[in-house]
């Protein structure tokens, strides 16, 4: 069999553009690093599924615990996501750091889960952090049955005996929908994606939910389904656009990709946003900061997820008794930039497109 090559930090500073003092710095969770170098140097950290060679004064293999960038399809996981999971990647790394404990990233792009349980099998780790965006129920199960400690984050399962750190989706939907009916608006729609994700899910289920909470009135035509690509949220959308679709004043997307293509689409078609249509996104990627206009959108601290998966993982490593599921939801805020204005009233006409 043939040996898998060892990374260094060098290998590290050379994939990210940077030098070895800033990876190890980044690693350790010291200096002043900007958000943007960081997120360059973890996301190779989990490209290179790099794991730091132990030193007379670091802890032993035994106090290794590791995170699983899980990537079944890639549809929700992949390059357009990275800055999104190297922010659970630093808020891990700097708690593990401060816990005395060695974090490994290993990253599965389109393997079956069976590939992940099997390389957990004897594995010298104290405990697992998987990324649970895209596992389903089954998956979950299949990681939990190996024995070892483990705590997913990015996905949430009331009725599942599993630890989880996760956003609190109704929390942060019905900030949105409130915000909506704030600046006037009464029929919203919703872009959510065809794409199955627990999270997905979760924000559809809230969007019904709050807007009968705000004593907003749902329409079946305002609630649309898309690719969760940008490319694929594009497509869609215009297709509808160009079917005559009627558009809602205002719309919430389930993320910021989805949002990006769908706001492409409506340009496209000579709408202005937000004169003609509102929107608000989920995620504050960085791009969202950057586009024309600015994204309202939904930001949760993926570092504090990070975090509390470490603290969560660290309880159940040290504790000789069973103990009970846990499982954590962290509140958003919302971020208002230029892509939302307060209602003004119009036609059909400049809302329908054959």
């Amino acid at each position: 069999m043939k040996k898998k090559k060892s990374f260094t930090i060098r290998d590290i500073a050379e994939t990210a553009g940077v030098s070895p003092a800033t990876v190890s710095l980044v690693l350790n969770g010291k200096g002043e690093i900007s958000g943007e170098t960081r997120a360059r140097v973890l996301e190779a950290v989990s490209r290179l599924n790099y794991v730091p060679r132990a030193s007379k004064t670091a802890p032993s293999s035994g106090e290794t615990i590791r995170f699983l960038k899980i990537a079944k399809h890639g549809e929700t996981v992949n390059r357009d996501h990275s800055v999104f999971v190297s922010d659970y990647i630093d808020g891990m790394s700097s708690e593990a750091t401060r816990r005395n404990y060695t974090l490994e990233v290993v990253s599965f792009d389109g393997q079956p889960i069976s590939a992940v349980a099997e390389s957990l099998a004897g594995a010298p780790v104290r405990g697992v952090i998987a990324l649970g965006t895209e596992l389903s129920a089954a998956d979950i199960h299949m990681i939990q049955g190996l024995g070892l400690p483990t705590v997913f984050i990015d996905t949430f399962y009331e009725v599942i005996e599993a630890n989880f750190v996760d956003m609190n989706n109704e929390d942060a939907v019905f900030k949105v929908l409130s915000r909506f009916k704030q600046l006037g608006f009464s029929r919203i729609g919703f872009v959510a994606s065809h794409t199955e994700t627990t999270n997905f899910r979760l924000r559809r289920d809230a969007f019904f939910k709050n807007m009968q909470r705000l004593d907003l009135k749902v329409q079946e035509r305002d609630v649309l389904s898309v690719e969760s690509t940008y490319e694929g949220a594009h497509r869609d959308t215009r297709a509808m656009l160009h079917s005559g679709l009627d558009l809602a004043e205002c719309y919430f997307c389930t993320n910021d990709i989805i949002a990006y293509g769908f706001i492409r689409a409506l340009k496209g078609k000579g709408l202005r946003i937000p004169d003609d249509v509102s929107v608000i996104g989920f995620d504050n990627l960085p791009q969202s900061a950057t586009m024309e206009p600015g994204l309202t959108t939904v930001d949760v601290s993926k570092r504090k997820i990070g975090n509390l998966a470490v603290t969560v993982l660290d309880d159940l490593i040290n504790t000789a008794e069973p103990q009970p599921p846990v499982k954590i939801l962290v509140g958003a805020n919302l971020i208002l930039r230029a892509s939302e204005t307060a209602h003004t009233q119009k036609t059909a006409k400049s809302r329908e497109f054959g």
